[in-house]
């Protein structure tokens, strides 16, 4: 058994300080172990937000000492014995309190990508014979989209010039990407990439694709293939880009 300091971020960016917790960790324990420890023992109005606990809702994001990470799947015996470990909320999006902050902005986004329509001459369940397109990635190597969540916390157009209403962030690049590997569908998300998701903005410094937990190539496999779409339907004339 070995001890741990847990810092938290109390109440809100401006009026808030970070607290100094002490507990016992005992083999085996994650750090949403030692939060909920905490919260049972010393800080019970401490508020944290957690759903499965198995590496998969991306509910449970956090910066542990200063890089995101799922407190559920970041095990003690990988952080540093000897120091504090510092946890504290998700910078892109706004702090409610402590380790909870207000991710309403992506269920408004997801709401701007055109969902799937299917065709419906032709279409018999999942195959189409006429499918317009085509499957230009596999759609498994996106793995789960949602662990891709915290991609957006690294991402330096939404964490450092905030601009959230201009970008949709990886995680929904990932998405456009899934829904654009379909044979069958027919929706035309490319000018939206081009035009109101502001895809042009990221200048591939792979930073999501560096945190992500399930190894997704979020940058190599999901963006730069929709670029490069945008750049072939809106910006080429006779073979040359202009």
């Amino acid at each position: 058994m070995s001890a741990a300091t847990f810092p938290d971020l109390a109440r809100d960016r401006k009026s808030g300080a970070f607290q100094e917790y002490q507990t016992e960790v005992t083999e085996g324990m994650v750090v949403l172990d030692v939060i909920h420890k905490i919260q049972a023992e010393q800080a019970n109005d401490m508020a944290v937000r957690w759903n499965c606990k198995a590496g998969k809702c991306g509910s449970c994001s956090a910066e542990i000492n200063g890089m995101p990470k799922l407190m559920c799947m970041t095990r003690m015996n990988t952080l540093p014995a000897d120091k504090p470990v510092r946890v504290e909320p998700m910078k892109t999006f706004p702090l409610i309190r402590d380790l909870v902050t207000d991710v309403s902005w992506n269920y408004e986004v997801k709401k701007t990508i055109r969902s799937l329509k299917p065709r419906k001459a032709g279409c018999a369940g999942w195959k189409l014979a006429d499918a317009a397109g085509g499957m230009w990635i596999g759609r498994r190597s996106f793995g789960n989209v949602l662990s891709v969540s915290f991609a957006k916390d690294v991402c330096h157009v939404l964490r450092d010039h905030h601009m959230h209403s201009e970008f949709i962030g990886p995680r929904f690049l990932v998405y456009a990407a899934a829904l654009e590997c379909i044979r069958w569908i027919t929706e035309d998300r490319l000018k939206d990439l081009k035009d109101e998701h502001g895809i042009g903005l990221c200048n591939i410094t792979k930073c999501c694709t560096k945190v992500c937990p399930e190894h997704i190539t979020i940058t190599d496999n999901a963006i730069i293939p929709l670029k490069e779409r945008v750049v072939d339907e809106f910006f080429r004339s006779a073979g040359r880009v202009v």
